[in-house]
């Protein structure tokens, strides 16, 4: 198996899919984010060396491959499920402008 890291530093073609001008302002416009036409060709070069990697990471077979959560084999510390502070409710509904059955009211902001 080669490591994920490796991909990294190979030299990086556009074979997947071929991005132009037109795909980066369409990108862009959903994105929501403002590129301006100079900046537009260095964006159109990012993307595809994303989209090449992409190309590169699933070339890779992966068959008897277990899928991790982390890089690193770490195990979360759990701790029981129990309630450890008191039920105050009737507290804070005792000082809440209107409640009925336990609900809290509030006025209706859309008609």
């Amino acid at each position: 198996m080669i490591p994920f890291y490796a991909y990294r530093f190979k030299a990086l073609r556009v074979n997947f899919m071929s991005l132009n001008l037109t795909d980066v302002k369409r990108i862009a416009h959903l994105a929501r984010i403002a590129v301006e036409e100079d900046e537009m060709p260095g964006y159109l070069q990012q993307l595809s060396n994303i989209l090449s990697l992409v190309e590169e990471m699933q070339a890779v077979d992966t068959t008897g491959i277990e899928p991790m959560a982390h890089a690193q084999d770490v195990v979360l510390r759990l701790r029981n499920d129990i309630a450890t502070e008191t039920d105050r409710r009737t507290a804070y509904q005792a000082v809440a402008p209107q409640v009925e059955a336990g609900l809290y009211l509030v006025p209706k902001v859309i008609e």
